[in-house]
């Protein structure tokens, strides 16, 4: 059979270039088009107020009925209350289970489990973490976190794993679960606390439900892909010794798509410990609630303490998580001088054994006895240290002499220049049919017909909901984040690709980067750049470099070793290799980096409204600060959606376009 190749501009490429030869296709780019010709000859002004959806007013009456109706509705009293009240008693039984044992037995047994799973190092870091949490007066306040996030973690793998094992039954079902997923993993966390606040008020219960719905994607997705890559041969074997499909499900996928699972849960785990801080807006308690008081008083040493009292519970739950998964791997490589590389040896087991043993002997007569309260002869604070060099960077750093450096010329550099041209230029200087046009246009170039008109459609609900105007400067102000991210990201990526020494160094501080509660950057921030759009800024490049350094140190590592020779062998200097060589082959994976920045960003869109950044997130910190700002808060939230879902697929499309077709 003979295949016929074209070649050349004219050539087809496939599928993708065909639908864009489609008459639809060419209908909705000339529709595009005109759409932009129309807005700046007609010099369109603002989007109509007259075609406002009104949204607000009946979210609003919604609202003060469901507060009218709390204690007589049968939605209250045969369903809301009931699960209120069995949420709570869950978080508050567990609280007083991990209160009941003495204080020297938490940071014991910590130390043990996470030797027994990852080594002695790690064992002797998680002792020395848990004690520093006491040290710090933060004991009642971490056991408070900790069960409010163990209760979350527990429904969300109550739920997501039978919904993963549903999904990989059906593809159907897989196929609507999906989008859904996507839409829970781009919503800022903040945008899930509104209608559980509208339903439930303020307390742990409507914090729990949105921790648990922010928290379920990747144990779900995980879950799915797990089962989905069981090898069939271990599946054949089981169909042939008589197995039912639910015995093979239980006795062979499950185990075999164990490590996928427990990556899952990994993934849950960290996602719930970063909604410890926003949940505390709703009356959460615990650890968060420090934060947001301290960043009232503008008090970095006691927002520091607390906000290092969460990274240590995360990054032992994420140690402990990722060594559980990997446990027995280790397990069937060790070896009696492979204790440097992570396995376990023997002889630490019983030891583990003996110890943990003991420890719980005197557990259970310390919990009888009392002992639950972390001594006052152990506390030691390092927030006035903290203060000490904030005050001084304050008074020194903010304006240096008559030079024109320092923190203040910077931050009027970027408002001057960047951000406030940027914004009046998307909210007035683009007329809102062009803006929609170009959405269209691009959506179109980046990944077709569909996109390009989701866009469209998006854009013009956001104008609908009466949120055009504070997009635009959520827009802009995303878009600089973006740009000033990139610019430090890249380099240090370009850097880390280069250096495995470099890497190594970067890793522990991209790791705390990414691991510290955002409200915690927030607070240094403020005191260097006073309050205004800059310091949500600066703290939204903070959140999101790590990401972007990983993903461009990946891309660039992917290149294969034998372009780097040929490219060396023909001459190439170092810099002519990776502009034209491995920057162009790493392109998708840097526009997966530009992807995961820009999500990062607009996650921080409601905090940065907390400190006068503006736009939609000031309005959804209002609807959670005052009960008559709930509707337009509402509108604020799905403003925030629409925004986050057209910049997600618009990078995604191009990332996927930049990839190499597969091999025939």
């Amino acid at each position: 059979m003979s295949q016929t190749v074209a070649t050349g501009p004219g050539a087809s490429t496939g599928a993708p270039a065909a639908r864009r030869r489609s008459p639809f296709a060419v209908g909705l780019a000339a529709a595009a088009v005109a759409l932009v010709i129309v807005g700046f000859v007609a010099s369109v002004g603002a989007f109509p107020e007259s075609w406002n959806l009104g949204l607000a007013d009946p979210i609003d009456r919604t609202r003060r009925w469901l507060i009218n109706n709390q204690t007589s509705h049968w939605l209250y009293t045969v369903l809301l209350n009931p699960l209120t009240d069995l949420a709570d008693a869950g978080i508050r039984q567990l609280e007083a289970i991990l209160r009941w044992f003495p204080w020297y037995v938490d940071p014991v047994f910590c130390g043990l489990g996470l030797w027994q799973v990852r080594g002695r190092v790690a064992g002797a870091l998680g002792f020395c973490g848990v004690v520093l949490i006491g040290m710090t007066d933060l004991w009642q306040q971490g056991f408070a976190t900790l069960a409010l996030m163990g209760v979350a973690v527990f429904l969300s793998l109550l739920a997501g794993i039978p919904l993963g094992i549903a999904a990989w039954r059906n593809d159907r079902f897989a196929g609507v679960l999906r989008p859904t997923l996507d839409a829970m993993q781009t919503m800022p966390g903040f945008v899930y606390l509104i209608p559980f606040v509208l339903l439930f008020g303020i307390g742990r219960v409507p914090a729990l439900i949105a921790t648990v719905i922010f928290a379920l994607p990747p144990v779900v997705r995980l879950t799915d892909i797990g089962l989905r890559n069981v090898p069939g041969p271990m599946v054949e074997a089981s169909e042939m010794f008589g197995a039912t499909d639910r015995q093979t499900l239980r006795l062979v996928r499950i185990p075999a798509a164990r490590p996928a699972i427990l990556a899952g849960t990994n993934q849950t785990t960290m996602l719930a410990m970063s909604m410890v801080v926003i949940a505390a807006f709703i009356g959460s308690g615990g650890l968060g609630q420090d934060v947001l008081r301290a960043m009232r008083d503008i008090d970095v040493g006691e927002a520091s303490e607390a906000g290092i009292a969460i990274v240590i519970m995360a990054i032992i739950l994420d140690r402990f998580t990722r060594g559980i998964a990997t446990l027995g791997e280790r397990w069937r490589g060790q070896e009696p001088n492979a204790h440097a590389g992570g396995s376990l040896r023997a002889a630490d087991t019983v030891t583990i054994r003996w110890i943990a043993g003991a420890t719980g002997l005197v557990a259970l007569v310390g919990g009888i006895v009392g002992h639950n309260t972390f001594p006052e002869w152990l506390q030691w604070h390092y927030a006035p240290y903290i203060n000490d060099i904030t005050a001084w960077a304050r008074d020194n750093i903010y304006d240096i002499g008559s030079s024109g450096v320092g923190t203040g010329p910077l931050s009027d550099f970027i408002t001057v220049y960047m951000v406030t041209p940027l914004r009046e230029l998307l909210s007035s200087g683009i007329p809102w049919p062009a803006m929609i046009g170009l959405g269209v246009l691009g959506g179109l170039l980046a990944s077709g017909v569909t996109l390009g008109l989701g866009i469209g459609i998006a854009l013009f609900l956001i104008g609908w909901l009466g949120m055009w105007e504070l997009s635009m400067d959520t827009l802009a102000q995303t878009l600089v984040a973006v740009a000033v991210t990139l610019a430090i990201a890249v380099p240090l990526g370009i850097q880390a690709s280069h250096s495995d020494r470099f890497q190594r160094l970067m890793d522990p501080v991209l790791d705390f980067l990414q691991t510290i509660p955002s409200f915690v950057l927030l607070v240094p921030v403020i005191t260097l750049f006073h309050v205004g759009r800059i310091p949500g800024i600066i703290a939204s490049v903070v959140y999101a470099l790590p990401a972007a350094v990983h993903y461009t140190d990946l891309g660039l590592r992917r290149v294969p070793a034998e372009v780097h020779e040929a490219a060396t062998s023909f001459g190439a200097t170092r810099w002519q290799r990776l502009r034209r060589v491995e920057l162009p082959l790493a392109a998708p994976e840097l526009m997966v980096a530009v992807n995961q920045v820009i999500m990062l960003v607009l996650a921080m869109v409601v905090i940065a409204g907390l400190v006068g950044g503006g736009g939609l997130g000031l309005e959804t910190v209002n609807a959670l600060r005052r009960s008559d700002a709930v509707g337009r808060g509402f509108e604020a939230g799905i403003a925030i959606v629409l925004l986050a879902g057209i910049l997600d697929r618009l990078t995604r499309g191009v990332a996927d376009r930049l990839r190499p077709p597969a091999a025939a």
